[in-house]
């Protein structure tokens, strides 16, 4: 079948809030090309239990949020960015409730219905709104709902972006790095096996995280990289790669495959208490705020916890709260809990840290703009400098509908000024052939299962010089393997997917040797203590790996 080329001036790849949220507002400036993986609802979004922190409250202060967040993120915040992300917070929450998004009320002082404020570790202050236990879900259903009324947006679904569209692919050479310009991404149409080429003016990633390295995350299946990868291979700044969130509490059962389910920090700033195996607290001997402590140094606890007495998991328990409460506050949690067999009004909830987020991605001002020109990136893909060493919970959607909203400001603007002079150069049609093996595809399962096996053994919780070495060796060999076999096969969104996981599993092992401290999510037991100079990893094809120093916040 014959390669297509489509046009349009905004490319938005990924349907996550950050892509859909984008995607609603640059259509009143032009058209818009959406292109997903799977279905449109297919996305880390979707997941997100918690909700989006903003202050919302009598009580609460813009300051007290920043702070907060500078808190959790240990000194490597960008602090310009963590201002307009929390000072713009209540705007972009009203602006999605507009949209149609419902969040969950309780009456207020007068009697008259207020937004319910949850707790989650972290935050000083009821702050996080929601909608019960599927925040996401909701946030998803509504901006979907939005994009089909717009004729000026066109979803792709079960498209895979491949690589951008960057003078690399004309062989130019570019004699200046920050001189490279996007001009869309070939993507691949899963449906017909057929690589397309988008060209666009103006490209926005949102193609979330990377969980799926890792062999146990909350992330679903579609969570491998794409647009990180896409990115470093495009010349792109990539930064704090090492800086992997491991979600404190995943619901523990005997599967090995599949997406973990989540057990939301809101059922810890409920009132859940953990205990050991012994039915002991131990987060008392830890941290101040005990059970409600950052993520970093509950999941660590918990680490250890397993590691010290031998168990497969520690538990959480909200017993104290009545089955009414928690099948109103939790449904989803309750009804997935009650599936294998735990009643969690009375029984408590074995939990395990799985990972879950990435607070590093590729590099933005605080417009999202990225270092390669016309591209811009949003969401988990971006390392905009908010989470900085740990990311505070539920800044996580909040940080995709405020930055997507930046890049949407610069948007016009940039039409204005690149239709002056831009133009898309021929980009030829996608040509690369490949052989169809059908024994072969047993070696990509096994190469993927490799390289989350890998991650998951020695680039986990607690790291180590000798594991990150041993790692980065085995990687190496791992990905030269997998990029000759990508050269030489038929084309498929798995190889594609396994092309990225290998490059992304890169990146975090690469950055997490040329850390030698331990601050936030990183934690080498070579070196223990963190370095009083904060700096950030920076990566980018060509020149390796690098610590730049942080401006004090």
């Amino acid at each position: 079948m014959k390669s297509k080329k489509y046009r349009s001036d905004f490319l938005v790849i990924g349907s996550g809030i950050a892509g859909l949220a984008f995607a609603i507002k640059a259509s009143r400036f032009g058209t818009v090309n959406l292109t997903t993986k799977k279905k449109d609802s297919d996305s880390n979004t979707n997941y997100a239990q918690g909700g989006i922190a903003s202050v919302l409250s009598p009580g609460d202060s813009f300051e007290k949020h920043i702070d907060d967040t500078l808190k959790a993120g240990a000194g490597l915040c960008n602090r310009a960015a963590v201002e307009i992300l929390v000072r713009s917070g209540p705007e972009r929450i009203i602006e999605l409730m507009e949209w149609g998004t419902h969040f969950s009320e309780k009456k207020g002082p007068q009697g008259n219905p207020v937004l319910d404020l949850g707790r989650e570790g972290g935050h000083s202050l009821n702050r996080i709104v929601h909608a019960r236990d599927l925040t996401g879900k909701e946030v998803e259903r509504a901006l979907i709902e939005k994009v089909a009324q717009i004729d000026n947006i066109r979803i792709f679904e079960n498209h895979t972006a491949v690589d951008l569209l960057t003078e690399h692919q004309l062989g130019t050479k570019i004699r200046k790095p920050g001189r490279v310009h996007c001009y869309g991404a070939y993507i691949l149409d899963n449906t017909t096996g057929v690589v397309n080429t988008f060209n666009a003016k103006m490209t926005l990633l949102a193609t979330g995280g990377v969980g799926q390295v890792y062999l146990h995350t909350t992330n679903p299946e579609i969570a491998t990289g794409d647009g990180i990868a896409m990115a470093y291979r495009a010349g792109a700044l990539i930064a704090d790669m090492e800086f992997i969130q491991f979600h404190p509490t995943a619901l523990y059962t005997p599967k090995t495959s599949g997406p973990c389910f989540l057990i939301s920090e809101a059922v810890r700033g409920e009132g859940a208490i953990l205990l050991n195996w012994q039915g002991e607290r131990f987060m008392e001997r830890v941290h101040p705020l005990r059970d409600l402590a950052p993520r970093d140094i509950v999941a660590r606890a918990i680490d250890t916890e397993l590691k010290k007495h031998g168990v497969t998991n520690v538990y959480l328990d909200i017993s104290k709260k009545s089955r009414g409460f928690l099948k109103k506050r939790f449904p989803n949690i309750y009804s997935r809990c009650e599936e294998e067999g735990i009643d969690i009004s009375k029984d408590p909830i074995p939990v395990v840290p799985v990972a879950h987020y990435l607070c590093g991605g590729v590099v933005s001002d605080i417009d999202a703009k990225t270092t390669i020109e016309n591209l811009y990136v949003s969401g988990e893909s971006a390392c905009t400098g908010v989470h900085g060493a740990n990311r505070l919970a539920s800044n996580s959607l909040l940080e995709g509908i405020v930055f997507s909203h930046r890049a949407f400001l610069r948007a016009e603007e940039h039409l204005q000024n690149i239709n002056k002079k831009f133009k898309i150069p021929d980009f030829p049609s996608w040509n690369k052939e490949g052989t169809f093996d059908l024994e072969e595809w047993v070696l990509v399962q096994h190469d993927i299962e490799d390289v989350k096996r890998l991650m998951w053994d020695y680039v986990g919780i607690v790291r180590s010089d000798k594991r990150l070495q041993k790692a980065y060796r085995r990687i190496l060999v791992l990905a030269d393997d997998i990029h000759d076999y990508y050269k030489k096969s038929t084309i498929s969104s798995r190889i594609v997917e396994l092309r990225n996981m290998a490059t992304v599993a890169k990146l975090i092992i690469r950055s997490a040797m040329t850390r030698k401290d331990s601050i936030g999510l990183h934690y080498n037991s070579d070196h223990p203590e963190a370095s009083p100079i904060r700096a950030s990893v920076v990566l980018q094809a060509g020149r390796g790996a690098r610590l730049v120093k942080r401006r004090r916040n």
